[in-house]
């Protein structure tokens, strides 16, 4: 990033963008030193706009910026990334959809991770690339976990403290982890989790994503992980997220 406190050169991620105005859009920006902002493109609705290919929801673009009264406003954009295939795929669009409104949701204006901007980037270039759905995604859900502070704990009883036996145990979304057989039939709306989705989530969690795509998981341990994370999820946020419907629909 550089630039004064009145602009601001800086690689983004368009998150998403609503119209405004006559002719311009309103743009949800993740950037890679800022965090989450938003800007004004001007006229990029325009047919002769040169702007509007840059500044598509999921491409990532150098952008030059400059303070306005309420938002930034959009004085230069250059595409870095278009990540086509994702367009070109209706399940990877619902993915890259998802990931999106999971970094939208988790993240406040002006608040920096340049972390997380990283693991976003990262992810939209696996998915663009032909890696694997479901372990790119669990893989991104891992990683935003560890990046903003919620990350849930496998390996101890997060109630009594014991080391995880390879057996089947509970989670707790409300205490952040697994809980051993013991304290989980103990404790009111602790969720059954078996020891081989167990298993994959602490994989995820401990390993590069290099080593985390290695393994194979069966169908039945897909919706077994997917239907956790997403309850741990919907209790952190305090509400549901769009997403799922559409990926349900596709499916």
């Amino acid at each position: 990033m550089t630039g004064s406190e009145r602009t601001l050169k800086t690689e983004a991620i368009v998150l998403r963008h609503s119209d405004w105005g006559e002719a311009d859009r309103l743009l949800t920006l993740f950037t890679s030193y800022k965090g989450k902002i938003r800007a004004i493109a001007k006229g990029v609705r325009k047919l002769n706009s040169r702007k509007a290919g840059h500044l598509e929801p999921f491409t990532q673009a150098n952008l030059m910026l400059a303070q306005g009264r309420d938002f930034w406003i959009v004085t230069q954009a250059e595409m870095m990334e278009s990540f086509s295939p994702i367009r070109e795929n209706l399940e990877l669009t619902g993915a890259t959809a998802y990931i999106i409104e999971l970094t939208d949701r988790f993240t406040y204006e002006a608040q920096e991770n340049h972390n997380l901007y990283q693991l976003l980037a990262e992810t939209l270039k696996r998915l663009s690339g032909g890696e694997d759905i479901f372990i790119t995604t669990r893989y991104f859900e891992m990683r935003l976990f560890d990046h903003l502070g919620y990350r849930p704990q496998l390996f101890n009883c997060v109630n009594c403290g014991k080391e995880i036996q390879p057996e089947d145990q509970y989670f707790s979304r409300e205490k952040g982890g697994i809980l051993c057989p013991s304290c989980g039939r103990k404790t009111v709306q602790a969720s059954a989790v078996s020891m081989d989705a167990l298993k994959y989530l602490r994989h995820f969690q401990r390993s590069s994503f290099p080593e985390a795509k290695r393994v194979k998981i069966q169908p039945a341990i897909h919706q077994e992980m997917e239907s956790l994370i997403r309850e741990y999820i919907t209790y952190l946020l305090e509400r549901g997220l769009n997403t799922p419907d559409f990926i349900s629909a596709i499916r």
